[in-house]
C-alpha cells in the first residue's frame, strides 16, 4: 500500500527478499515529477492492489534499479509499462543481459527529472556502486543499500549476531561494516558523500530501514563520519 512521505512522493513496503541465508524487507518510492509523470524509484514486486493506487498517481514513465542488487522485480514493472523508460546503474546492463535498457544513470541529473531530482554515483565499493537521489521538493535523500537497519529481533541466533556485528541492528540506521570494508577508493566515495551531504536534507529515505525524518543533516553527518573525518 503507497503512503505519503512528502510532497509528491509516496513509499510503498514490499515482500521480503532472501539474499544469501539472510531475510531483508524492502520499500519502493514513487515520484511524481511537476508535469505529473512518474519515477519508480527501487521497484518492489508488482502487485494489483500497488499498480491501482500508482495508476491513480499519474502515468509511469522512468523505472529506476539504483544500483546492481536491486533489480528482482524490475522485469515485471517493464512489462506492465512499456511507455516506460528503464534506466541502468553502474554494473546491471551485464547482469541483466535480459533488459533493454534506455539510459544509463550518471553522476548528472537525467534530463527527464532535471531541476527536481539530483542525484550522485557513490563509487569505490567492491560490492556495488549505488545512485542516491535527492528530490528537491520533499527535501528526501534516497539510498538503497548503503544505509540499512533492521527491527530489534529481526534476525536470531547466528543471523543475530552477524547482523549486530555489520551495523545491521544499531540504533539508527547505519553503514553497514560490509560496506565500509568493501570501500577500497575511498577518496571516490568522499567526494560522493560530500555532494550528498551538501543537499538541504530534511528526510532520508532507504530500501532496508527505518525512515529518518528529523534532524536529516546532522544524521547524514553521523551516518558516514567514519569516512569523512
Amino acid at each position: 500500500m503507497l503512503e505519503e512521505f512528502g510532497e509528491n512522493i509516496w513509499i510503498s513496503a514490499g515482500d521480503t527478499v532472501a539474499v544469501a541465508g539472510f531475510h531483508y524487507p524492502t520499500r519502493m518510492a514513487v515520484i511524481r515529477l511537476d508535469g505529473g509523470d512518474l519515477m519508480i524509484w527501487s521497484p518492489v514486486k508488482l502487485q494489483d492492489d500497488l499498480r491501482a493506487q500508482v495508476d491513480a498517481l499519474g502515468t509511469v514513465r522512468h523505472i529506476v534499479p539504483p544500483n546492481a542488487l536491486h533489480h528482482l522485480s524490475v522485469a515485471e514493472w517493464v512489462a506492465a509499462y512499456p511507455q516506460a523508460k528503464l534506466y541502468a546503474p553502474p554494473g546491471l546492463r551485464a547482469k541483466r543481459k535480459d533488459l533493454k535498457f534506455d539510459e544509463d544513470l550518471t553522476d548528472s541529473p537525467q534530463q527527464a527529472w532535471q531541476g527536481e531530482v539530483d542525484q550522485t554515483i557513490v563509487t569505490g565499493n567492491l560490492i556495488t556502486h549505488e545512485v542516491v537521489f535527492f528530490h528537491r521538493h520533499s527535501g528526501t535523500v534516497l539510498f538503497t543499500d548503503l544505509l540499512q537497519q533492521f527491527p530489534e529481533g529481526w534476525y536470531r541466533g547466528w543471523r543475530g549476531v552477524v547482523a549486530k556485528l555489520d551495523l545491521m541492528v544499531a540504533p539508527e540506521p547505519a553503514v553497514p561494516r560490509k560496506f565500509r570494508l568493501a570501500f577500497v577508493r575511498r577518496k571516490e566515495a568522499r567526494q560522493a558523500v560530500a555532494r550528498i551531504l551538501d543537499w538541504p536534507a530534511k528526510r532520508v529515505l532507504m530500501a532496508h530501514g527505518t525512515p529518518v525524518t528529523a534532524d536529516a543533516k546532522a544524521y547524514l553527518q553521523r551516518a558516514f563520519h567514519w569516512l569523512t573525518g
